[in-house]
């Protein structure tokens, strides 16, 4: 039967290991390098990680509100339905299967392209063809049913916390510790670095939000969505605070500051090729399991758009045998692919598609923390099992935090951005041919 309603079959295991690995992924491999150049020195570089913690877990506990009151594979998407209507729910559940999901989908496949290009290239387009590929791969598995993706999933998520703890004891035990002094001598300097410094932090953090996508699918979601989220956002934070301190150690401020390859760095220093070879290896693996999750979670916004928006309806239909909705998993594919052909014709695929997606996610991330007071409001009565404590001050935090960062993509991207508010956009006639049909009949 394929007209079905998602099951709870995901364990509170399977939803952590989804979220860890959509935010532990290729970040933690290319950004510590820029933090420890904004930092000023090693106790500030520590902070700035840790404080990216912080902002995640006040995130978190805005989205245990939401996602334990209002449990549903739509996540953002069935908030902002019911906090603002179905207008700016429409314009989300478009952005993300044209721009914030696709475009994450298809910026992960592109990093995997180059390091596989590295090893075996295949002509000018390499990279195109890697991305192409690995996306086809991943999507059928999950078109084969949600078992096939939570155990691909549970096996790169192991895969990665063991590299990373090797990677830890690695970097300790055969890289003596690196004498340092502070990159930048100058107090006056440190407000205005730490503001380009948490720019990268939370973009590293970024994807904790996807479990709201899991509540729906989740046993227990009263209890259990806390538990994932909360787990998730402590494992993620001790990940980073440690892989941090390990190449502080290994290679100093100085050596983290002007490295390109961080991790390749340091591994090269401790074991030398086989090191560096080992890093790349890792890299493709955390890619491989932030895809594979993001596939997984992007496909339920398709869904219940599908379920709510009759134009696009064919999206809203669960296959109960596979457990996960087919035609959107096809569709969500198909986009991606679409932005892996416009990224081959840049010179920088990867990045374009970060800026591709960076102001439409934080526009409508700042939206759902919004959500959290109109949705108080509004539903004064709804029991909820969990509710943000310190309120309102924990969500107007998380708002403005939003406000920054919405500002910070804008002003830091190039035409990217520009084309992604464009795609936006685009989903507004769309809306009123939906609404002009249901007019007509």
């Amino acid at each position: 039967m394929s007209d079905a309603e998602p099951r709870r079959t995901l364990t509170v295991i399977d939803g952590i290991a989804i979220i860890v690995g959509i935010v532990v992924g290729v970040g933690i491999f290319k950004t510590p390098s820029l933090v420890a150049s904004s930092s000023g020195s090693e106790g500030m570089l520590l902070l700035v990680w840790l404080l990216g913690g912080v902002i995640s877990l006040l995130g978190a506990l805005c989205y245990a509100e939401l996602a334990t009151s209002y449990p549903h594979a739509g996540g953002d998407y069935h908030y902002l339905t019911r906090a603002f209507g179905s207008a700016p729910g429409f314009l989300f559940a478009w952005a993300r299967m044209t721009v914030i999901q696709t475009g994450s989908i298809a910026m992960v496949a592109f990093l995997v392209g180059d390091y596989a290009s590295e090893v075996f290239r295949l002509g000018e387009y390499s990279a195109s063809y890697y991305a192409a590929g690995i996306i086809i791969l991943l999507t059928v598995l999950n078109v084969i049913g949600i078992r096939q993706g939570t155990w691909t999933q549970r096996v790169l998520f192991s895969a990665i916390l063991l590299g990373l703890v090797f990677i830890a004891v690695a970097g300790y035990t055969c890289t003596p510790p690196h004498p340092d002094i502070p990159v930048h001598q100058a107090p006056r300097h440190e407000t205005a670095s730490l503001g380009r410094a948490m720019i990268f932090v939370l973009l590293t953090y970024g994807g904790w939000n996807e479990a709201g996508y899991l509540s729906a699918e989740v046993r227990d979601p009263g209890r259990s969505m806390i538990r994932i989220l909360l787990v998730s956002i402590g494992v993620i934070t001790a990940i980073y605070l440690v892989i941090n301190a390990v190449f502080m150690n290994s290679l100093g401020m100085a050596g983290m500051s002007s490295s390109q390859v961080i991790a390749a760095d340091m591994m090269d220093k401790a074991l030398g090729a086989g090191g560096a070879r080992f890093i790349s290896g890792l890299v493709i693996l955390a890619a491989l399991s932030t895809m594979n999750a993001t596939i997984i979670t992007g496909a339920r916004t398709n869904f219940a758009l599908g379920r709510n928006f009759s134009p696009l309806g064919f999206m809203g239909r669960w296959e109960r045998l596979r457990d996960t909705p087919v035609n959107a998993l096809l569709l969500q594919g198909a986009v991606a692919l679409l932005l892996v052909a416009l990224g081959t014709g840049s010179r920088n695929g990867f990045a374009m598609m970060v800026e591709y997606t960076a102001p439409v996610f934080w526009f409508f991330l700042l939206l759902v923390g919004t959500s959290v007071f109109v949705l108080r409001r509004r539903d004064a009565h709804r029991e909820r099992p969990f509710r943000v404590p310190l309120y309102p001050f924990t969500p107007l935090v998380f708002c403005a935090v939003c406000v920054y960062m919405l500002h910070a993509s804008l002003v830091h991207t190039g035409r990217g951005s520009l084309l992604g508010v464009a795609v936006l956009l685009t989903g507004i006639p769309v809306l009123l041919l939906g609404k002009t049909g249901r007019k007509n009949r």
